[in-house]
Formats: C-alpha cells, structure tokens, sequence
C-alpha cells in the first residue's frame, strides 16, 4: 500500500511504470458485464421501498432503478436484498450508491485518511460485483455541491447558483464548506491531477475484476476553482478525456450530468452534452443525469426540462444515434406540490416521449 504523503519521485514512478508497462495491466482480464440493447429509463428509488412506491414504479412504466444505500445494507448481502425486493416486482436494480464513497475529498485532496477510504472503496467495488451490480457512480469533488439558495420556477423550487453571491456554499454528506479557503489553503492543479491518478490507478484494476463500471461525475458546478479548489479534470472535455488515458480501463468512464454540463456552457465545458454523447459514445458514456438549467454560468436555476436554455430532445437524440445502452436517469428536479411521485410523474413522462420520437425518427 502507498503512503498517504508520497514524494514527487515515487508518484512519477508510479505513472511512468504504468503508462510504459502496459501488458502489467489487469484490463486484458477485464469483465465488462454487456447490457441489453436500447436506452433504459431509470428512477431514484429508496433501498427499502413500500408497496406503495413499487406500485408507483410501475405505474410510469419505470423498469429500472438507481437506489442509495443505507450504511446498513452495504454489503454484499445487503445489496442483493436490495435487489431481490425490486425483482420481486419486476423491476431491475441498476446501481446501489454509498455516500461514504461516492465523493472522498480525502482522496480527491489527499487528506489525513486518502488510503483507508480507497481500501473502502475497493471493497465496496467488490460488495458491487459479488452482488451483480455492474455499474457505480463516482465524484471527484473536494468540497461538495455549490448553491447559493433557492429560486422559483413556475410556483416550484429549484437550486440556485450565482457566483456573485456571498451565501453561496458547498455541501457533501451533511458537511458545509465555505469560501474564501474550505480547507485552509490554495491547491494547485498538478495536486488535483495526482490524486486523482493515485486513486485511479487503485482502484480500476478492482473495478475490471469484479466487473464493475465507474462513471465519473461531473464537478457540480465546473467553476474553474471554489473555494481554494480546482475543478480542472472533471469540468471540461479535455479533462475527462486525459482523465479517460490515464485510467486506461474499459472499466472507467463518464455519468454525463448533463445539467452539470449545462451549468458550465461551452465557455468552460468545450463541448455541449450532444457533442460529448456523439465523441465518448456508448463505451466511455454509462449514465446520463437527465436536466436542465435556465443558463450557464455565473448564475443559474435548475428548471424544468422544457423551461431551460438547451433542447433536451437533442441529447436524446444522440443517445439514440450512438446506440446508447445505458440508464437515463431524472436528477435535481424541481419540487413539486405531491412531492417525489409528482416529480417523477412529470419528469419520467416526458424523458419517455422524448425517447419515442427518437427510436420513431430513426
């Protein structure tokens, strides 16, 4: 096991041995579990759902679900308890999530704990793949999701995020982080690509033996730097494309947020979400966060689908076009009056007439 301080000359060995020996790559062994054609429209769902929220899923006609994990079923029997409670009513778990794991700012900072939180995501991998899950989603954020309050939209409310305000703030796992420094001091962009590749170079080669694919989620915002902290690799399209090289596994690749990507514009992503579809395509794109914004940054409101500044039918479009396999999945909806079975109601409906008049146009 590395260290968590390792000197400049150990880290270069480490990148340089991996980018010169290939063939000491697991990936040739890799198992890449192949997904049934067509795209799959997915809902968020609890690990423990009642009858009544089985019966809503399949009422919008909703196949597959994305569920968070509670801590106590995070393991490999409890992800398969989690699964056989949705098979039971027909319905098949895509991926089961664990906050603990999803965003580490101890691995993406390199903070007092980087190695135990890795070894926890090695075995969460291995929980994952034990229990037949294929897919999992991951951040790279230091220091949460931003927001600076509330707007309304059409009598609902939505996130907001203005760069310009002083009440904005990142959040992660019940934790608030605060500008002018979250962490105490500056961090430079070289440090944020070394942790990532320290990470990365760990943990794919558990993701391809257990069979496991890893989207990588956008930083929410892509504001170039928050709070002390760049947002260098997952905010641009050159970014997640060098990301994409140094993993070097057909098991690592993108959960394209596109509202994420919408926040930013092209200003700052250098590609909007119809041209990274149509470049990563299906065997680097596993997941799509389904939303939209009423404008890139410095400010905006996540909105209703049809209410933003970019065409959704145009993302679908290209998923149909490139024969996307994976999960679409709605993501930060508005809150609606009748809560989470309204927001889904509307948004699960109009993600599936956007999917028809794809497959009808060919």
């Amino acid at each position: 096991m590395f260290s968590d301080q390792p000197d400049r000359r150990q880290f270069a060995k480490l990148t340089l041995g991996a980018t010169l020996l290939p063939s000491q790559s697991t990936h040739l062994f890799a198992k890449v579990h192949p997904n049934a054609p067509g795209i799959k429209l997915c809902a968020q769902s609890p690990a423990n759902p009642t009858d009544e929220q089985l019966l809503f899923l399949k009422q919008i006609d909703a196949e597959y679900v994305s569920v968070a994990s509670t801590p106590d079923l995070r393991t490999a029997d409890g992800f398969l308890q989690i699964k056989r409670r949705y098979a039971d009513a027909g319905i098949t778990v895509w991926n089961i999530g664990n906050t603990s794991v999803h965003n580490m700012p101890e691995v993406t900072l390199n903070l007092p704990g980087r190695d135990q939180k890795i070894e926890e995501y090695k075995q969460y991998l291995r929980n994952l793949g034990q229990a037949g899950i294929t897919y999992t989603t991951y951040a790279h954020m230091g220091n949460g999701i931003w927001s600076s309050g509330r707007a309304t939209i059409r009598g609902a409310s939505g996130r907001e995020f203005d760069l310009a305000s002083p009440d904005k703030v990142g959040i992660w796992d019940g934790k608030t982080f605060r500008e002018p420094l979250s962490h105490g001091r500056e961090f430079s962009k070289d440090e944020i690509w070394e942790n990532y590749t320290y990470f990365i170079r760990q943990v794919a080669p558990v993701a391809e033996e257990a069979g496991v694919r890893i989207g990588i989620h956008p930083d929410d915002p892509p504001v170039p730097v928050l709070a002390g902290v760049p947002r260098c690799i997952f905010g641009n399209f050159e970014g997640y494309k060098r990301a994409m090289e140094i993993a070097n596994s057909p098991n690592v690749g993108i959960c394209l947020c596109c509202g994420t990507w919408l926040e930013g514009g092209r200003a700052l992503t250098q590609k909007d979400p119809e041209e990274m579809i149509r470049y990563f395509g299906r065997d680097k794109i596993w997941k799509i966060h389904f939303r939209n914004v009423s404008a890139p940054l410095p400010h905006f409101v996540e909105t209703f689908m049809d209410n933003g500044y970019y065409d959704m039918y145009k993302i679908m479009k290209a998923l149909h076009d490139v024969r996307f396999d994976g999960i679409v999945i709605l993501d930060h909806t508005p809150r609606l009056t009748g809560g989470h079975y309204s927001e889904h109601s509307y948004g699960f409906a109009y993600m599936k007439a956007l999917k028809n008049r794809a497959v009808a146009e060919g």
